[in-house]
């Protein structure tokens, strides 16, 4: 089936032929866009101790990168061009995270969030690398990109940012209001403001194997256990005390060799591990919630809806929220899977669950996770 938001391609067609293996640039993927959120709105988040935001700035002297939360004098300069760049703003705003959730054709679990970047004329962060794919859909006024599959890795020596020495473009396009540039990793690419100007950049996740490695150690330490202590009751003297003997390492190996997992256990590590929020998300919790009777006679007649910072993921039978397996009923599983996939339920499926299940959620609604369909969710 053909996507606007892909030009006219189907999402199969766009996987197999453009996905982590060349750009393409859609001409009015979202015809009309003038983006989610007022400027002046998204400059009062960079402000927000509790959004993550950078401000960088191109002087004479060079580059400068400010963290946020940014100060109301420093996003009105008139010199210098500069960019703000407010990270997460789905998290904040539900017309942004509306904007996000169209890109379901990629899984949610490699999803990670859209930046909104605003830029004066001539803004930008220079000519750079990322190592995941990403979206570039531009909202209010034009931005101009050029992009480069260059090997030359070269960084400007002692900048705040990894901008490239020696660019050298192969495209270039002026993008305007509702166009779109999706970039593979590895592609070397320099958006610069045409007036002023703010791009969404829905960007994805992809995790360094090491990182993936260490977390997956995290889980198994926490997760599989083995029993027994270390003994050595045939213990020899030895002639220098100081020594790690080979019947101390073969011992030991023997405890480690014991520990094992399998696709199950990698399964249930990548469910946690890619279903938990970031850091410095916090949930609201409802001030006063409804008791358990409540909550089901409001969901029976409105549905459910999962709040804008939750992650449900699933993987075989096991559902993931937020970081925590869910203890499910069998029978309402696969209810459970189109709630993750469609990221709310209906009165209709409510109603159909299990007492138990409607219990869990009504869990899952006090910690803020979830909530009865009222218009702000």
């Amino acid at each position: 089936m053909k996507n606007i938001l892909l030009g006219g391609i189907s999402p199969e067609q766009f996987l197999a032929e453009y996905w982590q293996k060349k750009p393409l640039l859609i001409r009015q993927a979202i015809p009309g866009f003038s983006g989610t959120i007022e400027r002046d709105a998204l400059l009062d988040m960079a402000r927000d101790p509790d959004v993550e935001s950078r401000l960088v700035r191109q002087t004479r002297a060079g580059w400068e990168v400010l963290h946020g939360p940014q100060r109301a004098s420093d996003l009105k300069r008139k010199s210098d061009p500069w960019t703000v760049l407010v990270q997460g703003v789905n998290l904040w705003d539900s017309a942004t995270d509306a904007l996000m959730r169209r890109f379901n054709f990629i899984p949610q679990s490699r999803l990670d969030d859209l930046m909104i970047s605003y830029a004066v004329d001539g803004g930008g962060v220079g000519p750079h690398f990322d190592d995941y794919d990403v979206f570039l859909l531009q909202g209010l006024g034009q931005r101009r990109w050029q992009i480069s599959h260059q090997s030359d890795r070269a960084f400007v020596e002692d900048a705040p940012l990894k901008i490239l020495q020696r660019f050298k473009p192969e495209f270039d396009w002026v993008l305007e209001p509702g166009d779109m540039l999706y970039l593979p990793p590895e592609w070397a690419h320099n958006g610069v403001a045409i007036g002023e100007c703010m791009t969404y950049s829905i960007g994805f996740r992809s995790p360094r194997a090491d990182e993936l490695v260490s977390e997956f150690l995290a889980y198994v330490q926490e997760n599989l256990c083995i029993d027994g202590i270390y003994a050595d009751p045939d213990l020899q003297l030895q002639t220098n005390s100081a020594e790690v003997s080979a019947a101390m390492v073969s011992q030991v190996s023997s405890m480690i060799e014991r520990l094992t997992w399998d696709r199950t256990d990698i399964g249930d590590f990548l469910g946690r591990y890619l279903s938990e929020p970031k850091a410095a998300v916090v949930f609201d919790a409802p001030d006063t919630p409804l008791s358990e009777k409540r909550f089901v006679s409001a969901a029976s007649k409105r549905g459910i809806a999962l709040t804008i910072k939750s992650v449900m993921l699933f993987h075989g039978d096991e559902i993931y929220l937020n970081g925590e397996a869910l203890d499910c009923v069998e029978e309402d599983i696969d209810a459970l899977k189109v709630m993750a996939h469609e990221r709310l339920l209906t009165p209709a499926q409510f109603n159909a669950l299990t007492a138990d299940t409607q219990g869990l959620l009504h869990a899952c609604y006090e910690d803020g996770f979830l909530a009865v369909i009222d218009g702000r969710t």
